[in-house]
């Protein structure tokens, strides 16, 4: 590997999707500015998508995210990751046919309920072409008085009870109904059914997938068309985890690792005003959460600093990349796993 002197701590404009169920908190909480009007229910903040995937009737361009600052401005991540290969990755493998970046990294602003939903597991999506696993780690930045989220089954349920209550309109008492409450991790693997609740503000760290599949949507009407959105009951029962396992939050613990799957770890770090650390091997994402983080490396002048609501992208050819805070920060941090890494078992 070289020593790139081009790379240096990443950010990238946001791509802000407008969604029924959306609203303004990522203006109020998270000092976004939004289009005057518009229900933005997602910040894509981190993404990288072949042509055809994502994008009104399939792209036939990339949907990757562009640079922000600095020399690379206007590069996307697609182009940074074909010029610079392992200076950016280090050991850590490209992901789908097309060579993906291996996470996509969004912010979930849900002013109303999102509909019930599951994601294709593995078995699902190889004998499925278009179909991409998608497992999920949510981390609650802001949750109003009451605010609930679904995930997964209750213990017990079977696919012909599952069935017979979409027949009769109350899946809903079947799932696992959650409080929500900031600083809260939910981990989602493929195959759980879930909804986040309204009055819900997360980080969402999950796999470069855009594939779900609806199986209620609480009688909602799409006001572009009139009409409630379709719903996809099929392909979700044929995904659903029925054998009873469940996913759960994350420790009570100010720093600590809280998620650990086959395609990301997530853990949570605070410093106090004035303290250093350094930051773990490259490459990572940087997620901040609280205050402001600024990271130095060899590389660039002067630090590079990222405040609550911005994500930053870490190469694995930074040079002693060092963590600070001028006033105290909390952040989230995502690794990727390496080529050959052993990895926890997705349950």
């Amino acid at each position: 590997m070289t020593n790139s002197p081009s790379l240096y701590p990443l950010k990238f404009e946001p791509r802000l999707v407008d969604k029924l169920w959306g609203g303004r908190k990522l203006a109020t909480v998270l000092g976004k500015p939004l289009p005057p009007g518009k229900l933005i229910g997602e910040s894509w903040e981190l993404y990288d998508f072949p042509p055809g995937v994502v994008g009104a009737g399939g792209s036939s361009d990339w949907i990757s995210s562009r640079i922000a600052t600095g020399p690379l401005a206007g590069r996307t991540l697609h182009e940074i990751v074909g010029e610079f290969g392992a200076d950016l990755l280090g050991d850590v493998p490209l992901v789908g046919g097309h060579g993906q970046f291996p996470v996509l990294i969004k912010f979930l602003d849900a002013r109303e309920d999102l509909s019930i939903q599951v994601h294709p597991d593995r078995q699902y999506a190889n004998a499925n072409p278009g179909s991409h696993v998608k497992t999920e780690a949510w981390y609650v930045l802001q949750s109003d008085p009451g605010a609930r989220l679904l995930n997964g089954l209750k213990p017990g349920v079977t696919r012909q009870a599952f069935e017979a209550a979409l027949r009769g309109g109350d899946v809903e008492r079947l799932i696992r109904s959650i409080a929500a409450r900031s600083g809260d991790c939910f981990y989602l693997p493929s195959g759980t059914v879930h909804a986040l609740g309204a009055g819900i503000l997360v980080a969402e760290v999950q796999t470069p997938s855009d594939t779900t599949f609806r199986v209620f949507d609480f009688n909602r009407i799409d006001p572009s068309t009139g009409k409630p959105r379709p719903l996809h009951v099929e392909q979700a029962l044929r995904c659903i985890d029925f054998s009873g396992s469940v996913a759960g939050t994350s420790p009570d613990d100010p720093t600590s690792r809280l998620v650990t799957c086959p395609y990301f770890h997530l853990e949570r770090f605070q410093l106090a005003a004035g303290a250093e650390r350094p930051a773990s091997p490259g490459p990572s994402v940087l997620i901040v959460i609280e205050g402001a983080v600024e990271i130095h490396c060899e590389q660039t002048d002067a630090p590079v600093t990222a405040v609550r609501g911005e994500v930053v992208l870490l190469a694995a050819a930074l040079r002693h990349p060092l963590l600070g805070a001028g006033s105290s920060c909390t952040w989230l941090e995502v690794s990727l796993p390496a080529a050959g890494e052993t990895h926890a078992p997705e349950t």
